[in-house]
């Protein structure tokens, strides 16, 4: 299966890495900026190098494409593979905005190939645990997740409106967004309420956010996203489950459950050293990239797929008019 990349940078890097350890074949690669593609191209093999999307599918034989550009690339970039007939895998966030998403599941479902969004925490081995343990705590009541970088923040197009579309939110605060509608079973968000701002840096995009979702089937979830904060509760993708029979939680990851009749708490740990270093590692990206080549040679629609990297902007969008307006928006 013949593989090409949309980006040099660092996140396209452990996509391509994953694609070396599985065995597939890097054709391609673009980018603008000479220096970041011929040291790409080096470290991976590649010779067919562009500058633009247009003039890379114009040489076709290509299977599929990875996407790790800037956001306002991702749209674009995505529509034109989509129709070109190449399967796409794209960075989070999906887009710039749901407007943009909605075209790009449009663009997948009129080609016939597949759209995948690189929601890389649902292929966590202490994740998809705690989704497979969940049902013992009862009813899931509220969760609450953490989407922050302390003491560190990036900077280039990720402090850029126009590039970025946000800032933390956009960053950091969709991991703890989508682990938490992933462990929920993906429901269908009802109403978002939010306070985003910038308070630690001088950046032309948010730094600081807390956001609280209304999920239909009566979930609520609270999360927080930043960059430069002086603490986090836990690290990327932290999450936890509030449930009517006990409490979970992933980073540390563990099942608490009450024990009326000894009138004591009985923990359930799995085995899983906290913390882990690194905290996101390439087996994470090679197992997420083997599924999305499994779900191509069994045309199977991946999830996360394009609806759900939709639904994710749908509560991006919401979020930030919450905190313009001060008001509940309510999602369609």
């Amino acid at each position: 299966m013949k593989f090409a990349f949309a980006g040099t940078g660092y996140i396209n890097k452990i996509h391509a890495q994953a694609a070396q350890n599985l065995g597939l074949e890097l054709v391609a690669a673009l980018n603008h900026k000479s220096d970041s593609i011929a040291e790409f191209g080096k470290q991976f093999g590649i010779t067919r190098q562009y500058e633009t999307v247009e003039a890379m599918l114009k040489d076709g034989n290509i299977d599929a494409l990875v996407i790790g550009t800037p956001n306002y690339l991702h749209a674009p970039q995505t529509k034109a593979a989509l129709n070109a007939g190449l399967h796409v895998i794209v960075e989070k966030p999906m887009s710039m905005n749901a407007q943009e998403a909605e075209e790009m599941c449009a663009a997948a479902e009129k080609s016939g190939v597949l759209l995948m969004v690189a929601h890389c925490w649902r292929f966590d081995p202490e994740v998809l645990w705690l989704k497979s343990q969940s049902s013992k705590l009862g009813k899931i009541i509220r969760t609450k997740g953490v989407g922050v970088h302390t003491h560190w923040g990036p900077g280039g197009w990720f402090t850029q409106k126009e590039h970025a579309g946000g800032g933390a939110l956009a960053d950091m605060g969709i991991h703890a967004l989508d682990t938490a509608r992933f462990l929920l079973g993906d429901p269908r968000p009802v109403a978002v309420y939010a306070k985003i701002g910038t308070h630690y840096q001088d950046l032309a995009v948010d730094d600081t956010g807390v956001i609280i979702v209304e999920w239909d089937g009566g979930a609520t979830s609270y999360f927080e996203s930043g960059w430069w904060q002086p603490h986090a509760d836990g690290p990327e993708a932290a999450t936890q489950l509030y449930g009517t029979q006990g409490f979970g939680q992933v980073f540390p990851t563990k099942l608490e459950l009450p024990n009326v009749r000894e009138q004591k708490t009985d923990v359930i740990d799995p085995g899983f050293p906290f913390p882990r270093e690194p905290h996101a590692p390439q087996s994470l990206y090679d197992t997420q990239l083997k599924y999305f080549v499994e779900c191509i040679e069994k045309n199977q629609t991946p999830n996360p797929g394009g609806f759900e990297g939709w639904t994710n902007m749908k509560v991006m969008d919401a979020a930030y008019q919450s905190s313009q307006t001060r008001k509940v928006v309510e999602i369609q």
